[in-house]
Formats: structure tokens, C-alpha cells, sequence
């Protein structure tokens, strides 16, 4: 592998005001759904905890536990201090919820409506947000409740990752752009990819794209996670014609009776030019990898712009994907 001055030299010609950012599954990352309900004023404070209490029991509102079933009124000026939850407006059979009273919503006579005012709509989310941005345009219509995962909350605002950390993402991602280079020179797709140990912080395999040459199914990513297989004494193919692509011995054996690692990418990070497609991401399940690092998207990407397979529920493996690394370099091999 390169000298690592050599490889950071290398990374003065780069821009790095890139931010690293993760792609969240669509529940994480969608706009919250909504529901129609209906509210009501309620006109005097103290008789909140009964209303409250007696709504409850009529209308329990299964499902919507994160929901508050009482807010402040949004207006200053306004004569009533709070507004409640009733219902949905898909429990009451009404045509003209414009029209509808509290009666119609009650459906008994035993309810004490004191302190209890006209109902009118309101939208509600219909399911607890998962992330700060969905709390946050949520809360713009009604208040909810929200356990904040912290992670996910400074991973969008690029702040998940220390310089140090970035510094090393780019020297990564610098020696991926220089296989892509070496690949175009061949004729080849410009992509590269490299598969690194970050507990070593050791480069493990470095590939471009081959499919042009070799085997039609030798995309950039599929090459790498071969050269990991060959530093484990393993491999299906031979890239002695492509010096760009190489790999280092490592102890994670593939039958895992050194380590217990089962996986030829168990614990491995990745990091690639362009977003992989569907083969790709799908390789990179079955290798187990850890970590996947991307420069530039594509318009059939399997992480993120097309599809989200590593988001997929019913996989027996998952993994964090990060974009943006170095998104401008990556961009540019796109262009050539």
C-alpha cells in the first residue's frame, strides 16, 4: 500500500469544505404523516384533569401515545387558554365536519361538556417522529412526545464526525479517487473504491472498475470485496493487469476459525467514489460490511437516491451509510 505522507500530500489538492452525512431510511427521513382530528377549547383551566380523564375513556386513541392530548391555544389573544384532542375525524360518522358537535363526537348524554367548547380540525402526526427535523414539523401541528436518538440528531448537521475523523475519511476517499483514475486510464468506468480496518486504520483493498476488461460483473465495489478475499487467502478472480488494484494480507480469515469473524468484511469500512447499484449494495450485505462512505450520488443508487437497501427491514444484516465525502472530487470523475 501507499506511504501515508504520500497519501496526505496528496489530500492538499482536494477541497474540504465537504460535509459527511448520513442516509436515513424514508420512516426517518420522510415528512410526518398527518391525521385529521377533532380539538376543543377548553374554556376553563381547572376543569382540564376531568375533561381529560373522561375523554380518555370514550376515546382512547390507541396507537397515538406520543400524541399530547392537550396544547396551549397557538393564539395569544385567544379567550381559552387550552385546546384538547377529542377524537378522529375517522371515528365519527359526519358529513360536514365543519358542522359536527360535540354531541355528535360524544355519542352519550353523561358526558359533562362544562368548560368544553365548539369542536373544530385540527391535523395531528400519526406517528411518533424519529428524528429532530420530523419533532420539529410535527410539533408545527400538534405537540408530541419525542426520545431523541443524539447520534442521528448531529450526524444531519454534519457534526458527527471530529476533524481528525474527516481528515482520515479524506485520506481514504483520496486513494479511491487516484483507482479511479487509474481505472479511466484503462478504459475503464471511473470509479473507485478502497475497504479499510478502522481499528487499525489500515487499508485493507483498493480497486477501480474493471467490467470493461475482465468480467462484465467486475463493478469497482465488487472487485475490492474480491481483493479482500484474496488478502484472506481467498478470491475468485486475478487482477495482476491492473496494478491500481491490490490488497494487503489480513489475519480475519475467511472461515472465521482465527477470529471468529464468519465474513469476509466483518468490522471493515468502505469507501467509493460513486454510489453503488443494486449488485453492489447486495455484495456488500453478504460481506458484511460495516460502514459505507460515498462521494457522489447516481440516479439508480442503491443507497439512497434509488433505492435504500441497507435500510430494508427484512435483511439479515444492516449498516450505516454516510454521502458527501469529498463530493466534488467524486463528481468531476463523474463529468470526464
Amino acid at each position: 500500500m501507499e506511504p501515508q505522507a504520500k497519501r496526505r500530500k496528496e489530500m492538499d489538492d482536494y477541497d474540504d469544505t465537504w460535509e459527511v452525512l448520513p442516509v436515513l431510511s424514508d420512516e426517518q427521513s420522510q415528512d410526518p404523516e398527518l391525521l385529521s382530528a377533532y380539538a376543543a377549547p377548553i374554556l376553563e383551566r381547572r376543569e382540564t384533569s376531568r375533561l381529560v380523564k373522561e375523554l380518555s375513556l370514550i376515546h382512547p386513541l390507541p396507537n397515538l401515545q406520543h400524541i399530547k392530548r392537550v396544547r396551549p391555544c397557538k393564539h395569544k389573544n385567544s379567550p381559552h387558554p387550552l385546546e384538547v384532542v377529542v377524537c378522529l375525524v375517522s371515528d365519527v360518522q359526519c358529513t360536514d365536519p365543519k358542522k359536527v358537535t360535540l354531541s355528535d363526537l360524544l355519542h352519550t348524554q353523561s358526558f359533562n361538556s362544562n368548560g368544553l367548547g365548539d369542536p373544530f380540525v385540527v391535523q395531528i402526526p400519526a406517528n411518533p417522529p424519529l428524528t429532530r427535523p420530523q419533532f420539529e414539523k410535527a410539533s408545527k401541528h400538534w405537540p408530541t412526545s419525542f426520545h431523541e436518538d443524539k447520534q442521528v440528531t448531529f450526524a444531519l448537521k454534519g457534526q458527527l464526525f471530529t476533524a481528525d475523523q474527516k481528515n482520515k475519511m479524506q485520506e481514504y476517499m483520496c486513494v479511491a479517487v487516484k483507482a479511479a483514475k487509474s481505472g479511466r486510464e484503462l478504459g475503464m468506468d471511473a470509479v473507485g473504491t478502497v475497504i479499510v480496518d478502522p481499528k487499525t486504520e489500515q487499508i485493507v483493498a483498493v480497486a477501480h472498475d474493471c467490467k470493461r476488461g475482465s468480467h462484465p460483473l467486475h463493478h469497482a465495489v465488487m472487485v475490492c470485496i474480491d481483493l479482500v478475499a484474496c488478502g484472506q487467502d481467498g478470491g475468485a478472480y486475478n487482477y495482476e493487469k491492473y496494478p491500481a488494484c491490490r490488497f494487503s494480507s489480513s489475519s480475519n480469515v475467511c472461515d472465521g476459525k482465527e477470529t471468529g469473524l464468519p465474513y469476509i468484511c466483518t468490522g471493515y469500512d468502505l469507501y467509493v467514489t460513486r454510489e453503488p447499484c443494486v449488485m453492489c449494495a447486495m455484495a456488500l450485505v453478504h460481506s458484511r460490511i460495516s460502514r459505507v462512505f460515498y462521494g457522489a450520488s447516481t440516479a439508480d443508487g442503491a443507497f439512497g437516491s434509488r433505492f435504500k437497501i441497507h435500510c430494508q427491514k427484512d435483511l439479515n444484516h444492516r449498516f450505516e451509510v454516510f454521502k458527501g465525502v469529498m463530493v466534488k472530487a467524486c463528481e468531476d470523475l463523474c463529468k470526464k
